[in-house]
Protein backbone atom coordinates (compact mmCIF):
# COMPACT_ATOMS: atom_id res chain seq x y z
CA UNK A 1 0.00 0.00 0.00
CA UNK A 2 2.44 2.45 1.26
CA UNK A 3 5.21 1.18 -1.72
CA UNK A 4 3.10 2.54 -4.60
CA UNK A 5 2.63 6.35 -3.14
CA UNK A 6 6.22 6.51 -1.08
CA UNK A 7 8.52 4.98 -3.78
CA UNK A 8 7.10 7.40 -6.75
CA UNK A 9 8.03 10.56 -4.12
CA UNK A 10 11.14 9.62 -2.37
CA UNK A 11 12.69 8.21 -6.33
CA UNK A 12 12.09 11.71 -7.13
CA UNK A 13 13.57 13.22 -4.21
CA UNK A 14 16.72 11.16 -3.97
CA UNK A 15 17.16 11.36 -8.23
CA UNK A 16 20.15 13.82 -7.84
CA UNK A 17 21.96 12.33 -5.00
CA UNK A 18 21.66 9.27 -6.92
CA UNK A 19 23.17 11.10 -10.05
CA UNK A 20 25.65 12.38 -7.95
CA UNK A 21 27.10 8.95 -6.85
CA UNK A 22 26.98 7.77 -10.38
CA UNK A 23 28.94 11.15 -11.38
CA UNK A 24 31.63 9.87 -8.93
CA UNK A 25 31.82 6.37 -10.07
CA UNK A 26 29.69 4.47 -7.40
CA UNK A 27 27.97 1.34 -8.73
CA UNK A 28 24.40 0.61 -7.92
CA UNK A 29 25.66 -2.82 -6.32
CA UNK A 30 28.00 -1.17 -4.18
CA UNK A 31 24.93 1.28 -2.86
CA UNK A 32 22.75 -1.97 -2.31
CA UNK A 33 25.70 -4.17 -0.27
CA UNK A 34 26.67 -0.64 1.87
CA UNK A 35 22.77 -0.07 2.18
CA UNK A 36 22.31 -3.61 3.51
CA UNK A 37 25.51 -3.40 6.08
CA UNK A 38 24.66 -0.24 7.37
CA UNK A 39 20.76 -1.39 8.07
CA UNK A 40 22.61 -4.68 9.58
CA UNK A 41 24.62 -2.73 12.06
CA UNK A 42 22.36 0.05 13.40
CA UNK A 43 19.69 -3.19 13.91
CA UNK A 44 22.18 -5.40 15.66
CA UNK A 45 24.46 -2.96 17.47
CA UNK A 46 22.01 -0.55 18.73
CA UNK A 47 19.12 -2.54 18.91
CA UNK A 48 20.21 -5.24 21.18
CA UNK A 49 21.28 -2.47 23.84
CA UNK A 50 18.05 -0.53 23.72
CA UNK A 51 19.51 2.42 21.98
CA UNK A 52 16.13 2.22 19.90
CA UNK A 53 16.32 5.88 18.89
CA UNK A 54 19.74 5.88 17.60
CA UNK A 55 19.97 2.55 16.08
CA UNK A 56 16.20 3.83 13.88
CA UNK A 57 18.32 6.86 12.64
CA UNK A 58 20.98 4.90 11.39
CA UNK A 59 18.97 2.46 9.90
CA UNK A 60 16.19 5.25 8.04
CA UNK A 61 19.53 6.80 6.61
CA UNK A 62 20.74 3.39 5.21
CA UNK A 63 17.06 1.75 4.08
CA UNK A 64 16.54 4.77 1.76
CA UNK A 65 19.79 2.74 -0.37
CA UNK A 66 16.87 0.99 -1.89
CA UNK A 67 15.35 3.49 -3.53
CA UNK A 68 18.84 4.82 -4.55
CA UNK A 69 20.49 1.99 -6.23
CA UNK A 70 17.63 1.17 -8.54
CA UNK A 71 17.37 4.87 -9.24
CA UNK A 72 21.23 4.77 -10.10
CA UNK A 73 20.71 1.39 -12.36
CA UNK A 74 17.84 3.10 -14.21
CA UNK A 75 19.65 6.49 -14.92
CA UNK A 76 22.81 4.27 -16.34
CA UNK A 77 20.40 2.39 -18.75
CA UNK A 78 22.49 -0.78 -16.76
CA UNK A 79 19.12 -2.61 -15.16
CA UNK A 80 19.69 -6.31 -14.77
CA UNK A 81 17.71 -9.17 -13.47
CA UNK A 82 20.87 -9.79 -11.06
CA UNK A 83 20.49 -6.19 -9.64
CA UNK A 84 17.10 -6.86 -8.69
CA UNK A 85 18.32 -10.32 -7.36
CA UNK A 86 20.67 -8.86 -5.15
CA UNK A 87 18.51 -5.80 -4.20
CA UNK A 88 15.29 -8.51 -3.19
CA UNK A 89 17.32 -10.88 -1.68
CA UNK A 90 19.50 -8.32 0.35
CA UNK A 91 16.09 -6.45 1.57
CA UNK A 92 15.35 -10.01 3.21
CA UNK A 93 18.74 -9.68 5.06
CA UNK A 94 18.01 -6.21 6.36
CA UNK A 95 14.32 -7.23 6.79
CA UNK A 96 15.80 -9.83 9.04
CA UNK A 97 18.37 -8.13 10.79
CA UNK A 98 15.84 -5.17 11.94
CA UNK A 99 12.95 -7.85 13.63
CA UNK A 100 16.30 -10.11 15.30
CA UNK A 101 17.57 -6.89 16.86
CA UNK A 102 13.88 -6.39 18.59
CA UNK A 103 14.16 -10.06 19.33
CA UNK A 104 17.82 -9.99 21.13
CA UNK A 105 16.76 -6.93 23.25
CA UNK A 106 13.57 -8.70 24.36
CA UNK A 107 15.73 -11.88 25.34
CA UNK A 108 18.59 -10.00 27.00
CA UNK A 109 17.65 -7.03 29.14
CA UNK A 110 14.13 -6.37 27.76
CA UNK A 111 13.27 -9.38 29.47
CA UNK A 112 10.51 -10.46 28.00
CA UNK A 113 9.81 -13.69 26.41
CA UNK A 114 6.74 -12.55 24.73
CA UNK A 115 7.60 -9.95 23.01
CA UNK A 116 10.51 -11.74 21.56
CA UNK A 117 8.43 -14.46 20.78
CA UNK A 118 6.61 -11.71 18.77
CA UNK A 119 9.70 -10.29 17.65
CA UNK A 120 10.59 -13.68 15.93
CA UNK A 121 7.24 -13.91 14.45
CA UNK A 122 6.87 -10.58 12.31
CA UNK A 123 10.47 -11.57 11.45
CA UNK A 124 9.46 -15.39 9.87
CA UNK A 125 6.24 -13.62 8.58
CA UNK A 126 7.54 -10.98 6.80
CA UNK A 127 10.36 -13.83 4.84
CA UNK A 128 7.15 -15.73 3.89
CA UNK A 129 4.75 -13.19 2.88
CA UNK A 130 7.65 -12.41 0.60
CA UNK A 131 8.17 -15.80 -0.37
CA UNK A 132 4.45 -16.61 -1.39
CA UNK A 133 4.61 -13.92 -4.16
CA UNK A 134 8.02 -14.79 -5.75
CA UNK A 135 6.78 -18.81 -5.56
CA UNK A 136 3.32 -17.60 -6.78
CA UNK A 137 4.30 -15.77 -9.52
CA UNK A 138 7.20 -17.88 -10.65
CA UNK A 139 4.82 -20.71 -11.62
CA UNK A 140 3.11 -18.51 -13.96
CA UNK A 141 0.36 -16.95 -11.06
CA UNK A 142 -0.42 -12.93 -11.00
CA UNK A 143 -0.88 -12.95 -7.25
CA UNK A 144 -3.05 -9.97 -7.77
CA UNK A 145 -3.36 -8.71 -4.17
CA UNK A 146 -1.14 -6.49 -2.17
CA UNK A 147 -2.54 -7.35 0.78
CA UNK A 148 -2.53 -5.45 4.33
CA UNK A 149 1.10 -5.15 5.51
CA UNK A 150 3.69 -5.23 2.81
CA UNK A 151 7.18 -4.25 3.69
CA UNK A 152 7.01 -0.69 3.60
CA UNK A 153 4.10 -0.87 6.04
CA UNK A 154 6.17 -3.26 8.41
CA UNK A 155 9.22 -0.69 8.03
CA UNK A 156 7.56 2.07 8.94
CA UNK A 157 5.46 0.83 11.91
CA UNK A 158 8.11 -1.14 13.37
CA UNK A 159 10.87 1.57 12.82
CA UNK A 160 8.46 4.80 13.67
CA UNK A 161 7.66 2.92 17.12
CA UNK A 162 11.13 1.68 18.14
CA UNK A 163 12.33 5.75 17.30
CA UNK A 164 9.20 7.46 19.31
CA UNK A 165 10.32 4.57 22.31
CA UNK A 166 13.84 5.11 22.28
CA UNK A 167 13.27 8.94 23.47
CA UNK A 168 12.48 7.24 26.68
CA UNK A 169 15.86 8.25 27.45
CA UNK A 170 15.62 11.27 27.12
CA UNK A 171 13.37 12.03 29.61
CA UNK A 172 9.90 11.14 27.32
CA UNK A 173 7.68 9.05 30.14
CA UNK A 174 6.05 5.80 28.72
CA UNK A 175 6.65 5.66 25.47
CA UNK A 176 8.53 2.81 25.27
CA UNK A 177 5.13 0.99 25.35
CA UNK A 178 4.42 2.05 21.63
CA UNK A 179 7.18 -0.55 20.25
CA UNK A 180 5.32 -3.44 21.75
CA UNK A 181 2.10 -2.08 20.46
CA UNK A 182 3.81 -1.77 17.32
CA UNK A 183 5.07 -4.95 17.11
CA UNK A 184 1.75 -7.00 17.79
CA UNK A 185 0.29 -4.93 14.57
CA UNK A 186 3.30 -5.95 12.84
CA UNK A 187 3.02 -9.54 13.74
CA UNK A 188 -1.17 -9.99 13.58
CA UNK A 189 -1.00 -7.44 10.09
CA UNK A 190 1.55 -10.09 8.55
CA UNK A 191 -0.36 -12.84 9.19
CA UNK A 192 -3.29 -11.62 7.65
CA UNK A 193 -1.59 -10.41 4.62
CA UNK A 194 -0.17 -14.19 4.73
CA UNK A 195 -3.72 -15.54 4.48
CA UNK A 196 -4.39 -13.13 2.08
CA UNK A 197 -1.91 -14.02 -0.48
CA UNK A 198 -2.28 -17.88 0.53
CA UNK A 199 -5.97 -17.49 -0.52
CA UNK A 200 -5.21 -15.46 -3.73
CA UNK A 201 -2.87 -18.10 -5.14
CA UNK A 202 -5.29 -20.96 -4.08
CA UNK A 203 -8.12 -19.01 -6.33
CA UNK A 204 -5.63 -18.17 -8.85
CA UNK A 205 -3.96 -21.41 -9.17
CA UNK A 206 -7.87 -23.21 -9.48
CA UNK A 207 -9.15 -20.72 -12.26
CA UNK A 208 -5.53 -21.42 -14.19
CA UNK A 209 -5.84 -25.17 -13.95
CA UNK A 210 -9.59 -25.23 -14.88
CA UNK A 211 -8.61 -22.91 -18.45
CA UNK A 212 -6.09 -25.39 -19.15
CA UNK A 213 -8.06 -28.57 -18.92
CA UNK A 214 -11.00 -26.50 -20.69
CA UNK A 215 -8.48 -25.69 -23.83
CA UNK A 216 -7.34 -29.14 -23.72
CA UNK A 217 -10.36 -30.21 -24.07
CA UNK A 218 -12.82 -33.67 -22.44
CA UNK A 219 -10.69 -36.39 -21.84
CA UNK A 220 -7.00 -35.30 -22.04
CA UNK A 221 -6.54 -34.53 -18.51
CA UNK A 222 -4.52 -36.60 -16.29
CA UNK A 223 -5.02 -38.88 -13.38
CA UNK A 224 -3.49 -36.76 -10.38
Amino acid sequence: MLNKYARAFFTRVLTPFAALLLRLGVSPDAVTLIGTAGVMAGALVFFPMGEFFWGTIVITIFVFSDLVDGNMARQAGISSRWGAFLDSTLDRVADGAIFGGFALWYAGNGDDNALCAVAIFCLASGQVVSYTKARGESIGLPVAVNGLVERAERLVISLVAAGLAGLHKFGVPGIQVLLPIALWIVAVGSLVTLVQRVVTVRRESAEADAAEAAAAGPGSGTDR
